[in-house]
């Protein structure tokens, strides 16, 4: 038997991940010649980016998973 996820487990992953981007992002700030966080940064970005386009293709509201932004702006 297979199990959904509810909207709140999918809201918490997502902010999660979130919170450890924005980590990343403090870590890369301090570091910035750093390629690894460099590369870090760019793998929350690759992963909220597709998060946020299955939500959308869901026609989900971004705001109640904390995704009505514009990643390219927050990550880069």
């Amino acid at each position: 038997m297979t199990e959904l996820l509810s909207k709140g487990g999918i809201a918490y992953i997502v902010a999660r991940v979130l919170d450890n981007a924005q980590y990343a992002m403090h870590e890369k700030a301090k570091n910035p010649n750093d390629e690894f966080l460099a590369g870090k940064v760019q793998a929350y970005y690759e992963v909220l980016d597709t998060i946020k386009n299955e939500l959308i293709a869901r026609d989900e509201e971004l705001k109640e998973y904390r995704l009505d932004m514009i990643l390219e702006q927050t990550f880069y």
